[in-house]
């Protein structure tokens, strides 16, 4: 009798074997063992007043449920010149999917749902284009052509987006490397999801056609820490220029991740940086896993030519089922189907990522080919199994399973059985290459799921809408003469300034630097004294109030001008900054009302020194001189600051 098979210990096992660990205990020697590679694809809303090719206003957005129309469409492949079908294509019609446009009037014109031909690009567009292009160290091309990029998942109604490369090979610095750029796009932006159930998906077009730029580096980055810091460098760029959008959605980054002897797999629209680290790490270690079920499989599961699933449908009432999904299932009528799986046994349960083994890979595809809702399947492998062990024997019986098989259970609308059983044969024959090239969508815990399969290397083409449009040099020239400083130079700067390192993630986040250089520079106050007001206080600000009215940074150029004018001293700021955040129309006059602020001359200060000296020696246990400097300057803090530097009073003491 053979041993019983533990699912959970195979998990473990398989995991080890791996050799993941988790990213706080990676070192550089553990991604140079599995070959750790990336490179990013960072997208960037450009600020401007119109779309990139219509007259529509950018920037204008709704809410999900208010629209003026729908617009349904069905997305269908169509032969290329050489008489091939794209993948991606064949895979989005296999979902059947119905596409849902919601269209307001004010956003959105007949160019949009491609009834009009393109306007001509926008030129305030193209000019800031090229403005981060040559910040970004690109070569500018002669001449922009703009070309059709194939959509196929619906985001956008034409099945195609607009693109124009602007920038070609440049550099990026970072602290310890330099990056190498591929090329910088100018392109539209796509439809925003707002659902995708079943067979059905809806898109709200308010984002579709904005302006966007895409920089593509080279996969240079060998640890998960190396691709966060370009992408940060991309992104502060951007913003250094004052031209593009911020907030969400405005900038989204893909990470294309691969490992030694994998293929490349896409993380798409990754929705902050600080993602990146454990995605990339944990896709790196997914990529491996499966390099070693592939090679488990070759030796155990035979031949791939020969490989397929067989499959029978189970009558409901032959089993004791107390899965809610399959009970529901029984009451919708919908057929149960129970799958073998030749020589997949240990394969269901081989681990893929934290938390997920390869059975998660098979749901994911369930979920967006066959538009299987989860959970979508039940399998021979589970660690908390929803069937018993005596129900999984007769059906192993029905199925004619050998000892090494493994089986699976799904259910669904009869008319997507068939898909469904394709799709799971697909991905088990796809376990025998080794990674499949797909896109993944990404989570806040640093796992993913399939999305689609990645596009082919031939989905673009020249787009007969457009002319060309000639750059000149003189035009290329003046874009150049007023660039911002570069990135790593206000780096440079900072740190011999000696703002604190902590801040500067916020301060180009935000690019508040010409503004503290702005500070510094005429109100002479201290670099590093003003970098932590914001990098720190104003940060922390944020995150806990809320402002009654629109907050503009350059209020705190006129707090700190004020400060100055009234001959206060610079820590009032720090009392000062929450009430001008909350209330930014109050005058500040009022703010130092409202926090009860009294002037005190340093005399004054100073003259109760003898008095609290008295008052420490009646109260003073084991005294040590710093004890009683210490208490007399917790009693006069209150008092003293906008009135005398604390350092001086300190001094004084």
């Amino acid at each position: 009798m053979s041993k019983k098979f533990d699912p959970r210990k195979n998990y473990l096992e398989t995991k080890k074997a791996a050799g993941y660990v988790p990213r706080n205990a990676a070192t550089q020697q553990t991604y140079d063992n599995i070959g750790f590679m990336s490179g990013l694809e960072v997208h960037q809303q450009l600020k401007t007043r119109e779309k990139l090719f219509c007259h529509c206003p950018a920037g204008v957005y709704q809410k999900p449920d208010v629209f003026d129309a729908e617009v349904i469409r069905h997305m269908r492949p169509t032969l290329s010149e050489l008489g091939e079908y794209d993948g991606t294509a064949l895979m989005e019609f296999k979902t059947r999917k119905e596409i849902i446009y919601r269209l307001k009037n004010e956003t959105t014109c007949t160019y949009e749902v491609d009834d009009t031909p393109p306007f001509p690009l926008n030129r305030e567009a193209l000019e800031i284009a090229i403005e981060i292009s040559l910040l970004s160290k690109l070569n500018i091309v002669g001449e922009v052509h703009i070309t059709r990029k194939q959509y196929l998942d619906g985001s956008i109604p034409t099945g195609f987006q607009r693109t124009a490369i602007i920038g070609v090979e440049g550099e990026i610095p970072l602290k310890n490397k330099t990056v190498r750029l591929i090329q910088l796009s100018l392109e539209e932006d796509s439809c925003r999801e707002v659902s995708d159930i079943g067979h059905t998906r809806i898109y709200r077009t308010d984002r579709l056609g904005m302006p966007l730029i895409e920089t593509v580096t080279y996969p240079d980055m060998v640890n998960p820490d190396e691709v966060k810091e370009a992408c940060d460098y991309i992104r502060f760029l951007n913003r250094s220029t004052g031209k593009v959008r911020t907030g969400i959605g405005a900038g989204r980054q893909d990470v294309n991740v691969s490992c030694r002897g994998g293929s490349r797999v896409e993380i798409k629209g990754v929705a902050h940086t600080r993602w990146i680290p454990e995605l990339t790490h944990n896709e790196c270690f997914r990529q491996w896993s499966l390099l070693l079920l592939r090679d488990r499989l070759n030796a155990d599961a035979g031949d791939v030519k020969n490989w397929k699933i067989s499959h029978t449908t189970l009558d409901f009432h032959d089993f004791n089922f107390g899965f809610a999904p399959l009970r529901q299932a029984k009451d919708l009528k919908q057929p149960i189907a129970a799958i073998n799986l030749p020589g997949f046994k240990g394969a269901l349960s081989h681990f893929t990522q934290p938390g997920k083994m390869f059975a998660n890979e098979i749901m994911e595809r369930l979920k967006v080919i066959a538009c299987l809702e989860m959970p979508n399947m039940c399998h021979s492998e589970e660690f908390e199994p929803a069937i018993n062990e005596k129900d999984w024997e007769t059906i192993r019986k029905k199925l004619g399973s050998g000892e090494n098989d493994a089986q699976i259970i799904i259910w669904g609308p009869q008319d997507d059985i068939p898909t469904a059983l394709e799709t799971i044969e697909e991905r088990c024959i796809m376990a025998f290459a080794g990674i499949p090239n797909e896109t993944r969508k990404s989570f806040e815990n640093g796992t993913t799921i399939f999305e689609r399969v990645l596009p082919g290397a031939d989905r673009m083409y020249p787009d007969t809408d457009s002319a060309p449009i000639p750059l000149e040099d003189e035009t290329i020239a003046r874009l150049g003469s007023n660039l911002p400083q570069e990135v790593i130079e206000r780096y440079r700067i900072m740190k011999e300034w000696g703002i604190p390192e902590d801040t500067y993630t916020y301060i180009f986040k935000k690019d508040l630097f010409p503004l503290i250089e702005k500070i510094i520079g005429e109100l002479e106050y201290k670099p590093a004294f003003v970098g932590t007001l914001f990098g720190h206080k104003l940060k922390y600000i944020e995150g806990h109030y809320k402002p009654s009215a629109e907050f503009s940074y350059k209020i705190v150029y006129g707090l700190l001008k004020f400060i100055k004018d009234k001959g206060l001293t610079p820590e009032l700021a720090w009392l000062m900054l929450p009430h001008v955040y909350e209330h930014p129309k109050l005058d500040f006059d009022s703010v130092l009302t409202s926090i009860k602020f009294k002037k005190v001359s340093k005399e004054q200060l100073l003259g109760s020194v003898p008095f609290l000296k008295s008052k420490f020696a009646e109260i003073q246990h084991g005294f040590k001189e710093t004890n009683e400097r210490d208490w007399i300057m917790g009693q006069l803090r209150k008092m003293a600051i906008g009135n005398i530097e604390l350092t001086d009073l300190a001094a004084k003491l």
